[in-house]
């Protein structure tokens, strides 16, 4: 098999594509009539499966006056079609011992469910049932926004969330990728219906669906199942059309700039104060993604990491500090966080830019870049132990990447990975404007001055 397997778009319909695996899997991909996209891996001797339906429209897909459609619609769609009512969506998956949920991210929406092989078209026609034909119901969103807004609360009570939040905003600014996945509670609150009608008639079609399985799936009977659900929706799949180019190979993507770094504070009234500093990343297709992995291993990724060394170990400052990543089409995030007494903030914040340049200015060590590789080695192939793990490598190589590696070829990228690419590219990441984010018991005027 090819190490990396190119997944071209647009494609042309009826297309195929089929590449062995490690461990005897088997990937296959087809572009289906209409647009669909179906990948699949079968694994040799599981009973179970795990199918996904992807649609590549996120949180900052939404135009003025949607926002909060995109995690409205994640709820939505359990709560009913023109052939199933909520209960008989959850009754469906429960009555086969199954799960089913949802996620919604910043640049794509994923429905997915984990049955047994046997009970795999089953999970096949009511996720594609609740994509093609979800009602959408005025009472039925009237209560789902007052769940979402509880989901809202909950999460602003958690001040390690508040400050990831106030994290992006601060880096990204009035870029749609600063705002919440889940809208705010006065988004929420003013969404009206029809907004997320709209956002749902316009964003959900055959072009933009990827479907993925992984387990003990049949690649062609699974094709079947999806072309005679999509068919039972009402979605036309008679024509021979390509899916929608992915994001930002057609100029999807907003414009974006750097912002000049900012300064937060928040007040919360609790017992620890969660600092972040950081700025901006590396895309989510940025060829050195490998390289800031190891990097990110090194300084904030585990037991043995400097941050948690240096500011837990040896200091006892913290109880939890890491350092973290994330990429989208146009820009990424990179920050360093660390919870710990109000009174040490000013401490704490120095600790994690000094780590942050001796690693920008001296690089790794051997013995780090040694452990780095073996840590993200070893985890990527424990994270392909289950169905799950390997239908979201599928969607993502469809929505994201444009290939799917194979294990071998991941792992020879993470090895190849040298101590001087890690250290230009810690000494990149610090050039940045640096954006600091503090949330806890402080006041405006600054890092550890009570209100």
């Amino acid at each position: 098999m090819p190490l990396a397997l190119p997944l071209a778009v647009p494609g042309d319909p009826g297309s195929e594509l089929s590449a062995g695996q490690d461990g005897g899997a088997i990937v296959r991909r087809s572009v289906l009539p209409g647009g669909v996209r179906v990948l699949t891996e079968r694994m040799p001797g599981l009973r179970s499966a795990t199918v996904g339906a992807w649609v590549g429209v996120g949180s900052r897909d939404e135009r003025d006056g949607h926002h909060g459609s995109t995690h409205f619609l994640e709820h939505l769609l359990f709560k009913g079609t023109a052939r199933r009512s909520a209960m008989d969506i959850a009754e469906a998956f429960d009555a086969v011992g199954g799960e089913a949920n949802a996620a919604t991210g910043k640049e794509h929406t994923c429905y997915y469910a984990r049955v047994l092989d046997l009970d795999l078209p089953m999970a096949v026609d009511v996720i594609t049932d609740m994509v093609t034909s979800a009602r959408l119901d005025a009472g039925e969103l009237e209560t789902e926004r007052g769940v979402i807004l509880e989901e809202l609360a909950m999460n602003d009570d958690d001040p390690s969330d508040v400050a990831h939040e106030q994290f992006a905003t601060a880096v990204l600014g009035s870029h749609p990728l600063g705002r919440p996945i889940g809208g705010t509670p006065d988004s929420i609150m003013a969404v009206p219906r029809a907004a997320v009608w709209d956002h749902y008639r316009e964003h959900y079609g055959p072009r933009t669906l990827v479907v993925t399985a992984a387990g003990g799936v049949d690649h062609d009977a699974l094709c079947a199942q999806v072309l005679d659900a999509l068919g039972a929706g009402g979605w036309d799949t008679s024509s021979s059309v390509a899916p929608l180019a992915r994001r930002g190979e057609d100029g999807l993507v907003a414009a974006w700039t750097p912002q000049t770094g900012a300064d937060v504070v928040v007040h919360r009234p609790t017992e620890q104060a969660n600092v972040l500093i950081g700025g901006p990343g590396l895309t989510a297709t940025d060829p050195r993604r490998f390289v800031l992995s190891v990097l990110n291993a090194a300084l904030g990724g585990g037991m043995s990491s400097r941050l948690f060394q240096e500011i837990r170990e040896k200091r006892g400052l913290a109880y939890s500090t890491y350092s973290f990543s994330s990429g989208h089409a146009d820009t990424g995030v990179f920050g360093l966080y660390a919870g710990c007494t109000p009174a040490k903030v000013d401490e704490v914040t120095a600790l994690l830019a000094e780590e942050w340049e001796r690693l920008a200015n001296d690089g790794l060590t051997p013995g780090e870049l040694e452990r780095s590789i073996g840590q993200l080695s070893g985890g990527l192939v424990l994270g392909m132990e289950d169905t799950g793990s390997r239908m979201g490598r599928l969607g993502k190589s469809e929505l994201v990447h444009g290939e799917i590696l194979g294990l071998d070829e991941s792992l020879e990228r993470i090895r190849a990975v040298t101590a001087e690419e890690v250290r230009v590219l810690a000494g990149e990441l610090a050039a940045m404007p640096r954006s600091r984010v503090l949330v806890g018991p402080v006041g405006s005027g600054g890092a550890g001055t009570q209100p």
